[in-house]
């Protein structure tokens, strides 16, 4: 009986030890006073822990501004874009106040599935959902899908260029979602998409292609002629390469566009491309319009 007392003595002994270092630490515990303020002017503070990170300022900030989409700038003019920084990390201190701007988010689809991002909107992360064999899942690449300024897509893979001009692709891998091939290219200018491959501008001027045979994937046959490239443009099977001089170089399905070679002499000091699903049509700098691919989709212009 004794012993049984000494027992629950203890236990009770070290429960008030516990609850007494949980008090002191709860105590020792510096909170920071935090503003989020709008351009409006319409501000709230909140009392946060250091250990707080910017991803749990983000959502008060959502909460408290009715929006999901926000830029956070320090007054320093630092945006804020780890959501897994505390807030020391992230170089705030007590009595900061953040601004938090509004960005316009951009959607983009596939056959199946869709990506929502914000170009303008740092530390946003990028969602896709839908039928993960058309793009709806990125979890693979997720890690890279960092300040997203455009995405392009085939019918079932996403191609997204980043600030630093790398493109992240995911999706169906035979439909242009694997860009392994290619990925020793940096710096893109530009991506164009038919129905199941992806054309790049890169900074030198040249193009490189990606996905699926048959549908422009492979541009070896006209890679030589692929020089100082100004704009590419699609039909569902083929591309349409304007170069520098304003002539302009056509590969993928020969009956759907890829085939120019009717045309070739009078597609000169082109100004723009324009495609349907089977058929290009190139105004000239005189205002003339010259067409070519499958007569069906607008390919033959000779009534006009």
């Amino acid at each position: 009986m004794f012993l049984h007392y000494l027992r629950r003595a203890g236990c009770a002994c070290r429960r008030r030890h516990l609850e007494t270092l949980d008090v002191s630490s709860q105590r020792s515990e510096v909170k920071w006073e935090i503003s989020i303020a709008l351009p409006s002017g319409r501000s709230q503070s909140w009392s946060l822990r250091q250990t707080s990170t910017v991803g749990h300022l983000r959502t008060r900030a959502e909460t408290f501004c009715g929006q999901r989409f926000l830029r956070l700038v320090t007054a320093e003019g630092r945006i804020l874009t780890d959501p897994e920084d505390d807030l020391k990390v992230a170089g705030l201190k007590d009595g900061d106040t953040i601004t938090a701007v509004r960005v316009e988010p951009k959607v983009a689809a596939t056959l199946g599935a869709f990506a929502l991002w914000c170009p303008e909107g740092d530390g946003i992360e990028l969602r896709a959902w839908g039928d993960p064999e058309t793009g709806g899942d990125s979890s693979a690449v997720q890690d890279q899908l960092k300040n997203v300024q455009k995405i392009q897509t085939t019918w079932s893979a996403f191609a997204a260029i980043l600030a630093d001009g790398a493109v992240v692709t995911w999706g169906d891998p035979t439909s242009g979602g694997d860009s392994s091939t290619v990925q020793d290219h940096s710096h893109v200018k530009q991506v164009q998409a038919t129905s199941s491959a992806f054309a790049a501008i890169v900074e030198d001027g040249s193009v490189v292609t990606w996905g699926k045979r048959g549908f422009g994937a492979t541009s070896f046959r006209v890679q030589g002629q692929l020089r100082n490239v100004q704009q590419v443009q699609a039909t569902e099977f083929s591309f349409a390469a304007i170069l520098s001089d304003g002539s302009v170089v056509t590969w993928g399905c020969q009956g759907a566009g890829g085939d120019s070679s009717r045309v070739q002499d009078q597609i000169q000091h082109v100004q723009q491309v324009q495609a349907t699903s089977s058929a290009f049509a190139a105004i000239l700098a005189d205002g003339s319009v010259v067409a070519w691919g499958d007569p069906k989709s607008g390919g033959d212009s000779s009534a006009v």
